[in-house]
């Protein structure tokens, strides 16, 4: 029963790291990365669909993507999300491609994505710790029906507070690779 929710809590914090993983992606670096692109949706045919389903992304050198749409005529669709979304690019448009040049970034926009780098990482803590308060509760249900010993309750909110320590240290661990590629020039 303790091995289970344990189990359930470990999981939970994997699924919070990997999801860091993915906002962090999002956030733009010097580099010109397809990866920035994920969370754009392009209105095509009334339906919200990620670029990368509409069109084939390219990096012909370090700071330049190149789109090129399967179907031309959401050309103008995809500049258009492009242009509205928070990347701080603007969009090129030659009739069949679309360039994305990214500038270097300045002191100020770095520091800008480091705030919003921290923010992802202070929403991945409190997921972590919602993970840990979960199981404890799980583990204190677990004493009160299934007549589990206290003692035997007390290890299991270590090992939960271990795996929480664990998971908090990779979650700022993340953070700080992320803000160093960041910050880097």
């Amino acid at each position: 029963m303790v091995n289970d929710i344990l189990a359930q809590a470990e999981e939970r914090m994997k699924k919070v790291l990997a999801s860091l993983g993915e906002n962090f992606a999002s956030v733009r670096t010097g580099r010109a990365n397809a990866m920035v692109l994920d969370r754009i949706r392009v209105d095509y045919y009334g339906a919200p669909t990620p670029v990368n389903q509409l069109a084939g992304i390219k990096s012909p050198d370090a700071h330049m993507l190149v789109i090129e749409p399967w179907d031309k005529s959401s050309l103008k669709a995809i500049e258009h999300a492009i242009q509205e979304s928070d990347l701080g690019v603007t969009p090129s448009n030659d009739g069949s491609v679309i360039r994305l040049p990214f500038p270097a970034l300045t002191e100020e926009r770095r520091r800008e994505l480091v705030k919003q780098c921290k923010g992802y990482t202070e929403e991945a803590r409190v997921a972590v710790r919602t993970a840990r308060r979960d199981a404890n509760a799980a583990v204190e249900k677990s004493v009160k029906q299934d007549s589990l010993p206290e003692d035997e309750q007390r290890r299991a909110e270590a090992e939960i507070q271990k795996l929480t320590d664990k998971y908090i240290a990779e979650v700022d661990e993340a953070f700080k690779k992320k803000e160093a590629e960041v910050m880097e020039i």
